[in-house]
């Protein structure tokens, strides 16, 4: 996959000083170019090449892939999982991670399938429930105690928008929050509660109009990337709503979510222009100046960007930061949101772009040391074995999962960055490849789009549900 001249110029840039990873100041001339947004137009563009293409390959029509409807694991063994025995696309590569279950798109009630955001929530009586973004709207199930995934049926994209890929979801106490860069599609808050009634023999279709809590729509054209929760303090956030010349410049934008039949906009932060992706808590981390203020991690592009967002209306950057290999900074996690000190983060174009650590073609994910919030500092980074690009990633219990396209769900260590902040000890620890098609590729995977988008990892039981792009979704365990 080849990048368009801006593209190509904002990587030479970052890249001119060499491979080795550290942090670095902003480049002024560079941040011009992605404040324009040329560099994320450009990134959309090879996406949608990309799904152009598997779209006449026929990659989307998921009933070519067949839903399970057996019980019990299907164990990581010699380094595969044989799902349909002597089937190379059935036959999932792994480590440490075993199979349950995967229901085809076409069988979660999506008429267009493709892929996106997962969202879990557990009730009040322990039942584990995921939502399923697709491109058409969000199917709703059920991961039964014996990993089984039970469709209960689907709620559709705003009745004002038309179908989009990019559909985001957060869990807020027992709703959902969605969002959407659809125009028109604004944000839709769903009452999880709803499907607690549901038999699986009868699978209900919501009213996108009649049916959510909630709708709110204070954006400038209907649109946003991404939506971001801070439960504690009861907001949401909307971040990347274009365009970029709008009042909040597509940064930060708070919405109320204390009554959440009626959200209503708190303010925002356009400080720092688009956020792409962004993690917002209670600071309670060893930088005492800042101990229980509303502390904001910013995913910005060219930078990470950390805004102190106390107040709503007068939001503050605490910093600034960019680093070796910045192309397009996609997500970060604080390790531990009780004492943060440290953050993890990938980048989701310096392996398109060949340059730097990910010269290769191989997901790096950095590690900061952000026990000063004014001065973080990346401190090293992780190489993964295989061959792809990195996405969504979320630390639990000092295991970092993240969704690697078609490398697939990978898990990472990292509890030793505390006692060794340069990763050196950081190990992978187990993965499931959801995408056979590249598994024959140099370095064992493709450099593309493809494969798993996101994943959600936080379930008590240990299930984990992966969504893909292109089948359906899976529901995987790490091995015990």
């Amino acid at each position: 996959m080849r990048t368009s001249h801006l593209a190509a110029l904002a990587a030479s840039a970052v890249f001119a000083s060499g491979v080795t990873a550290k942090e670095m100041a902003p480049d002024p001339e560079l941040a011009k170019i992605y404040d324009s947004g040329s560099v994320h137009e450009q990134l959309m563009a090879m996406k949608h090449a990309t799904w152009n293409r598997q779209l006449k390959l026929g990659a989307f029509n998921s009933k070519q892939w067949k839903s399970r409807y057996a019980d019990g694991a299907i164990r990581c063994q010699n380094g595969t999982a044989a799902v349909i025995p002597g089937d190379p696309l059935n036959t999932f590569r792994c480590n440490n991670v075993d199979f349950y279950d995967f229901v085809a798109h076409a069988n979660l009630g999506s008429r267009t399938g493709r892929g996106s955001s997962s969202w879990g929530w557990t009730s009040p009586d322990g039942r584990e429930l995921v939502v399923v973004a697709q491109a058409d709207g969000a199917a709703f199930a059920e991961i039964t105690d014996k990993g089984k995934l039970v469709y209960l049926g689907r709620l559709p994209q705003a009745s004002t928008a038309e179908p989009s890929i990019w559909r985001e979801i957060k869990g807020y106490k027992n709703f959902i929050i969605i969002g959407s860069e659809a125009v028109n599609h604004g944000v839709q808050v769903f009452d999880m509660s709803k499907l607690l009634t549901i038999d699986p023999k009868n699978p209900v279709t919501f009213s996108a109009d009649k049916d959510v809590t909630s709708w709110w729509n204070d954006l400038p054209i209907g649109r946003t990337h991404n939506v971001v929760i801070n439960e504690e303090k009861q907001y949401a956030i909307a971040v990347g709503a274009q365009p970029r010349t709008s009042a909040c410049r597509s940064g930060l934008i708070f919405i109320d979510l204390k009554d959440p039949s009626k959200p209503s906009t708190l303010g925002c932060a356009a400080g720092d222009g688009y956020v792409h992706d962004a993690q917002c808590l209670v600071y309670r981390g060893p930088d005492a100046k800042y101990n229980g203020r509303e502390v904001c991690y910013g995913y910005n592009e060219d930078t990470l960007t950390i805004y102190d967002v106390t107040d709503k209306n007068a939001t503050n950057i605490i910093s600034r930061t960019s680093y070796e290999g910045a192309s397009y900074t996609h997500q970060g996690w604080v390790t531990d949101t009780d004492w943060q000190e440290f953050l993890v983060l990938d980048d989701e174009l310096d392996e398109v772009n060949g340059r730097g650590p990910a010269a290769a073609g191989h997901p790096i994910t950095y590690f900061w040391d952000i026990r000063s919030l004014e001065r973080p500092k990346q401190t090293g980074l992780f190489r993964s074995p295989a061959a792809g690009i990195d996405h969504n990633q979320f630390v639990v219990d000092g295991f970092s999962y993240q969704s690697n396209y078609g490398a697939g769900l990978r898990i990472l260590d990292v509890r030793s960055l505390p006692r060794d902040p340069t990763g050196a000890r950081v190990e992978e620890v187990g993965f499931f490849d959801i995408y056979p098609e590249d598994d024959s590729e140099p370095g064992g995977g493709v450099v593309d789009f493809v494969g798993t988008w996101s994943h959600y990892p936080f379930f008590k039981s240990g299930f984990i549900l992966i969504n893909t792009i292109e089948r359906g979704a899976f529901v995987v365990k790490r091995s015990t």
